[in-house]
């Protein structure tokens, strides 16, 4: 009797820190084009040192299907603090325990989008004999990304502008994966007397744009809906701040701690305006969907990679920037009447036409598969 043959799965390790929703994208054009791998997650499963707020990996990766771990390891502290110690102490831990996951899972490539979390995984994975692919979202090179080169097989750049910081025989220009909903969804066309605004720090919420926001609030329901992403960390804050306003403001406001990653498309596309930190990701929704925009970079990011991604998104798309310096309630407020007064100056600029973003997971996947082990 002829025996039938058993495919082997494949499997891919995927890990970063705060790239979650470019992971996202790229698995889900991996299913779409039905390819016979198993996907797992290692990542930090709190957003920040010492506190107990989930990511977004920990919260929605299992209900996809997607398993998960979560890396117990220290991180890289920018600035001092009461974890500052304990964080450094753990880091070797974090060695360790990915060494652990990747000899339980074996697989057959690492995918990495950046951040600490993704580093000691990178590492290990290397002297395991384990490819590396690395993926960088931003305009210049991530500070992890920048250290885990030399163990990557291949690295991804998603802008021309990444090109100088990688080694030209790894290098390769992919573009930043948007998802295919975000691409395809048609212009919402911005009604200038009641606009629907996305305001945004990411999902882990930004303090300086949700401070602004406290003072604003009353001033913005009057002309614009507002969806606002606070991140876990103040989502219930800002909600018995809702629940404090007038009757006819309150129903235009809508608070959310966090998201899974396709309900956040839904709120994007439904959105005529986007207010945002200048994240790769979010810049490459504003580019794509060339929505109006204020963007408001993180001045500590390595690099200033998002005063330079907010520098893309004014050039392409003509989105505003606002430093953080000048950031207040009244400065936030002044944007957005500017922007809603001049919509028409915005309309239709989407920028399809040679956008490496646009096919950028197709190319991702295929680099996968051309370097699995």
């Amino acid at each position: 009797m002829e025996k039938k043959q058993v495919h082997k799965l494949n499997k891919i390790v995927m890990t970063g820190g705060h790239a979650a929703s470019t992971a996202f994208v790229v698995i889900q054009e991996i299913r779409k084009q039905k390819k016979p791998w198993e996907i797992y997650w290692i990542g930090f499963k709190s957003s920040f040192e010492g506190e107990n707020i989930s990511t977004l990996p920990s919260v929605y990766f299992p209900k996809y299907g997607i398993k998960t771990y979560d890396l117990i390891s220290g991180r890289v502290q920018t600035k001092v603090s009461l974890h500052t110690l304990s964080a450094f102490l753990k880091i070797p831990v974090g060695f360790v325990h990915a060494a652990l996951l990747l000899a339980k899972v074996r697989p057959n490539l690492i995918l990495s989008f950046g951040g600490f979390s993704a580093f000691p995984v990178v590492v290990v994975g290397y002297f395991l004999g384990i490819p590396v692919i690395i993926h960088e979202q931003t305009s210049v090179v991530g500070r992890a990304n920048k250290f885990s080169a030399p163990f990557a097989k291949k690295i991804a750049i998603s802008r021309e502008t990444s090109r100088k910081y990688f080694p030209k025989e790894k290098r390769v220009l992919t573009g930043n994966p948007v998802g295919r909903d975000i691409v395809k969804n048609k212009l919402v066309e911005p009604d200038p007397h009641e606009p629907v605004i996305l305001i945004t720090g990411g999902q882990s919420g930004s303090t300086s744009i949700n401070t602004a926001m406290e003072g604003a609030i009353n001033d913005l329901l009057k002309t614009a809906k507002i969806r606002h992403l606070t991140g876990f960390k103040q989502e219930e804050k800002f909600k018995r701040i809702r629940d404090m306003l007038e009757p006819q403001l309150k129903e235009r406001y809508e608070v959310y701690g966090m998201v899974d990653p396709k309900k956040y498309n839904e709120i994007f596309n439904s959105c005529a305006m986007v207010i945002s930190r200048a994240g790769a990701n979010v810049v490459s929704n504003i580019v794509v969907s060339g929505k109006p925009s204020v963007l408001i970079p993180l001045p500590i990011s390595y690099l200033d990679e998002q005063y330079k991604n907010a520098l893309f998104a004014k050039k392409a798309v003509g989105a505003r920037i606002l430093m953080q310096e000048d950031l207040t309630s009244q400065s936030l407020v002044r944007e957005v009447d500017y922007v809603v007064k001049n919509l028409e100056t915005y309309s239709g600029k989407r920028s399809l036409k040679d956008n490496p973003d646009i096919n950028a997971s197709e190319r991702i996947v295929a680099l996968i598969e051309g370097n699995m082990k």
